[in-house]
């Protein structure tokens, strides 16, 4: 697939209005420029300013479409400062944009902080939907699509990743069933998989990398074979994890020593401990008994 449009879009038929006043929340594609809507070229034009992470991605958009629309940076650095000055502008009557590099915003990018304020202060805030990669590769994956979980980036540490994953797996014990899904960089992406085999197990899952885009691929396998496979070829572009939801499970004395032997393979004796605690739903001190036995 090209990342370059081709034709621009064409007017707006008759009723398909788009938000005239205050904050409006713009998707926009996630690669491939051709999936612009054409309300949101048309929000785009019509607003006084428009917020987005990076000034230079935002711009190749805009010049594709002719907008010329004045853009302003907005990012998690700045945003705090940034928001007494939008919302003079709405008090104003001013219609500002808030746009991301790619996608919906808010979901895994800034501007949260500026809408929760814009709410408080009682000011309009409207959208204009589009693309997103989590769905769309969801819709891709071949997985259960309801109920899903996204759950942003996992942690870029593995102490602080293996957590959220043991705390993740301690809720699925508890009685959460649903598909998860994840952004994550792809210098990262092995290291994670291989990670989410160790906390969650063999469960089918996807990989969808460069969604729209002209390297597009979705990888559908097993979380440890797709770590394999990402390990010896390390991934490129923006990467989409999608991994199925928990199946029925019972836990028995063989069980617990299989998961044991093969967290401690990898992990030291408390992680060891800690993702097998949330992966079984057993007592701590039972885990760590027999972990101790084991070794």
């Amino acid at each position: 697939m090209s990342d370059e449009a081709s034709d621009p879009p064409s007017p707006l038929p008759p009723g398909a209005q788009v938000p005239t006043d205050g904050l409006v929340l713009v998707s926009t594609p996630i690669g491939n420029l051709g999936d612009v809507s054409r309300r949101a070229v048309e929000a785009l034009r019509g607003a006084d300013l428009v917020l987005c992470e990076d000034t230079r991605v935002t711009q190749r958009l805009c010049a594709t479409y002719d907008i010329p629309t004045r853009l302003l940076a907005l990012h998690e650095h700045n945003e705090d400062r940034t928001i007494p000055r939008v919302l003079a502008l709405l008090r104003a009557g001013r219609r500002v944009a808030l746009v991301s590099d790619a996608g919906t915003p808010l979901v895994s990018d800034p501007g949260y902080r500026l809408v929760r304020a814009a709410i408080t202060a009682g000011l309009p805030v409207g959208g204009v939907p589009g693309a997103n990669a989590a769905l769309l590769a969801l819709t891709l994956s071949g997985l259960p699509p309801h109920p899903f979980l996204f759950l942003g980036f996992p942690p870029p540490r593995q102490a602080a990743r293996l957590a959220a994953f043991a705390s993740l797996r301690a809720a699925e014990r508890a009685g959460l069933s649903a598909t998860l899904i994840w952004y994550e960089a792809p210098h990262r992406l092995a290291e994670t998989l291989a990670d989410m085999a160790q906390a969650f197990g063999d469960r089918p899952a996807a990989v969808a990398r460069e969604l729209t885009k002209r390297f597009e691929e979705v990888a559908r396998d097993g979380l440890t074979a797709l770590a394999t496979r990402y390990a010896a070829t390390p991934a490129r572009g923006e990467v989409t994890v999608v991994v199925g939801p928990a199946p029925a499970e019972a836990t028995d004395a063989d069980d617990l020593d299989i998961r044991l032997r093969a967290a401690l393979s990898d992990y030291s004796l408390k992680q060891a401990v800690a993702l097998v605690t949330a992966a079984t739903g057993l007592p701590r001190k039972q885990v760590y008994a027999r972990a101790l036995a084991l070794g």
